[in-house]
């Protein structure tokens, strides 16, 4: 059995004005944790991280993984959305992870991550762990290592790398809202936030991270190592998250069985 990772952390978003401060040590902190979990880490950093390196780095990984492998792959950056064409989407919109390319239009829709995440033989493990997203509000949690003056949201707004006339007004839906990256293949995923949320990049004791990596690695270190993913997810919100100032739901997707694998295994 082999268990590989793949870290990938964009503080550099060129062309947006938009850059944010605390996802290359997101990545390195995914690694550093990974590594000393048996992982073998690969990361795409800043300007490593174009849609076609992305691709190409997820696509590898997880096809090429045997059975009884365990394959992580830890984003952290801005999410944004487009219009959906295709019409699987309730509100009419598509969720997309940002490269670093975005300003050029390179996104990744999570139509496009599907294909990826299910290319893989059968008894291979492919988990997700998103830092990133888009908007709501909630207060309780525990706040108290956050930096004053923080934090700043992970979502690139669509007016930030498209035409403002191809941006449409969200369709009415009474159907629920569950992420296009919970349906995109994959055993489990874990998200910052909803759909609706946004994932906050700020500061903890002077040095720049994602609310959500933090929190999580930080109920990780606490953790048995007999937990699954379950018993880490309910370590994350709420003791941690949402608060006043980060307003965020972590999230968990997955059946029965993925939610109850051991931790990080």
């Amino acid at each position: 059995m082999n268990k590989k990772a793949l870290c990938i952390g964009i503080n550099d978003y060129p062309g947006t004005q938009n850059d944010l401060s605390g996802c290359v040590n997101d990545a390195n902190d995914w690694a550093a944790t990974l590594a000393a979990r048996g992982f073998t880490v690969s990361k795409l950093i800043d300007a490593q991280a174009t849609k076609a390196a992305m691709v190409a780095a997820m696509s590898g990984l997880i096809s090429g993984a045997t059975k009884g492998d365990t394959v992580i792959i830890t984003y952290s950056g801005h999410g944004t959305w487009v219009p959906d064409k295709n019409g699987d989407e309730p509100d009419g919109r598509d969720e997309g992870l940002c490269p670093w390319d975005i300003g050029s239009g390179k996104v990744l829709l999570d139509d496009e991550i599907a294909p990826i995440f299910t290319n893989h033989v059968t008894g291979v493990r492919v988990i997700l762990i998103s830092d990133s997203c888009h908007s709501g509000s909630v207060t309780r949690g525990d706040d108290s290592d956050l930096d004053p003056g923080m934090p700043r949201a992970r979502f690139l707004p669509p007016s930030a790398w498209m035409k403002v006339d191809d941006i449409p007004a969200p369709r009415a839906s009474r159907l629920p809202l569950l992420g296009g990256l919970s349906r995109s293949g994959g055993d489990l995923l874990m998200a910052g936030c909803t759909d609706t949320q946004f994932s906050w990049d700020t500061s903890f004791k002077g040095r720049p991270n994602g609310a959500f990596t933090y929190y999580a690695l930080k109920a990780l270190a606490a953790l048995p190592a007999t937990a699954s993913y379950n018993d880490w997810f309910k370590a994350i919100s709420p003791t941690y998250l949402p608060t006043t100032r980060l307003p965020q739901n972590p999230q968990i997707f997955g059946s029965r069985t993925a939610r109850a694998w051991k931790v990080l295994s």
